[in-house]
């Protein structure tokens, strides 16, 4: 089988696709040598990423950066199957136009909201589902600010044009149930991103004072400043605890200078690579997600569950579908409500405890790096066989 992954976002630049999108390039390549009798996958990336990463010449696959249109066209008709990790334009509009097989696995919301956060920038809050209602004044008001009017009015009728284009895939693979609720595709199928094993982590003696931690980008989506009033109400009720927040992006600096004026314990850590994280975890207590939009799966949850790490959460119906019964949830943007939560991981130790044993053995079981890989591969050898008996 020739795969082909294309995915605008890669290595080196951080974050939750590349991360899904390396696993299972690594795990298509080599899955025939752990299954006797498997045909062997030749996997390309192609990504728009020009910049290369230390790691390119150790991975077990073909990589190619900023293709040009023509050899993108050339590597998409070279294809047994296409794989899109995310509503990219460009392949959708090539993988149609050639009549070739394509899955696409959704990263984010492009397909039913503009912006691709699903997120209402004048409340701001979760987004009630403007575009598919079509209600597009809603959606100029939203994207405006960001966008300017003339962008912000060119990405409605392109959301449709990817709408469209993303029905007429094989297959579409949402990383949780509940965005299946929002996109509305046709032919969707659920996979949970699978990740590496990881061992569980050993916590670091900090004292009678609780440790929590926050690991995201700082943008609004994220929800930073819902933990930071969290933060004040806690110190109003003479709570000692700290907090680390490992991230960068463009509130850092409001967010420093909102948490100088409050005097909280807080540390700002910024980006941390991944090889360095477990040092800067050690004696972090609960990992806080206080996401108001955006999270269509919440890598960071599964990871830190994955090591033992008792996870906070909003509300949010993928971050409550990842933590299941094994987390801490509050609603989504109330800082009151967060900061009760943080104060049962304070005040009931053995819970947290009990609720960090059970969110490791959730991870070890919901989301296996190997099923996930084979869950892949069992779809496109479907989608194939249907094209072959036809």
């Amino acid at each position: 089988m020739k795969l082909l992954i294309f995915s605008n976002f890669y290595w080196p630049q951080p974050g939750g696709t590349q991360a899904v999108v390396l696993e299972l390039a690594r795990g298509f390549s080599t899955w025939h040598k752990t299954r006797a009798g498997d045909e062997p996958i030749k996997v390309t990336v192609a990504t728009q990423e020009e910049r290369t990463w230390s790691e390119d010449a150790a991975q077990p696959f073909a990589l190619v950066r900023a293709p040009s249109r023509s050899r993108l066209k050339q590597l998409i008709r070279e294809a047994d199957l296409v794989h899109i990790a995310g509503a990219a334009l460009a392949p959708l509009v090539l993988c149609v136009l050639h009549g070739k097989k394509f899955v696409v696995e959704h990263h984010a919301f492009h397909a039913a909201c503009p912006n691709g956060q699903f997120f209402y920038e004048p409340a701001p809050s979760l987004c009630s589902g403007h575009f598919m209602a079509r209600r597009y004044g809603e959606c100029l008001r939203c994207n405006r600010a960001n966008m300017g009017l003339k962008n912000s009015a060119a990405q409605i009728p392109l959301s449709g044009i990817r709408r469209w284009l993303c029905n007429r895939a094989a297959v579409n693979i949402l990383p949780t149930e509940w965005l299946g609720t929002i996109l509305k595709l046709d032919r969707m199928q659920t996979i949970h991103h699978g990740i590496p094993a990881a061992p569980r982590f050993t916590q670091v003696a900090s004292g009678s004072t609780t440790c929590f931690g926050f690991q995201g980008r700082l943008v609004t989506t994220k929800g930073i400043r819902v933990l930071l009033g969290a933060v004040r109400q806690l110190q109003k009720e003479n709570r000692a605890f700290r907090l680390k927040i490992i991230g960068d992006g463009p509130e850092l600096e409001k967010l420093k200078a909102s948490v100088a004026q409050c005097g909280a314990k807080v540390e700002f850590l910024g980006y941390v690579p991944d090889h360095r994280l477990p040092e800067a975890m050690a004696d972090v207590s609960a990992v806080v997600m206080p996401s108001l939009a955006g999270e269509v799966f919440g890598l960071v949850a599964a990871e830190n569950m994955l090591q033992g790490r008792l996870v906070i959460v909003s509300d949010l119906g993928s971050l409550k579908e990842v933590v299941g019964e094994t987390g801490l949830v509050f609603r989504n943007g109330d800082a009151a409500d967060l900061a009760a939560r943080m104060g049962e991981v304070m005040d009931q130790r053995p819970l947290a405890a009990s609720l960090s044993a059970n969110a490791r053995l959730r991870a070890q079981q919901a989301f296996d790096l190997q099923i996930m890989i084979e869950h892949h591969i069992n779809i496109y050898r479907s989608v194939l066989a249907r094209e072959t008996a036809r």
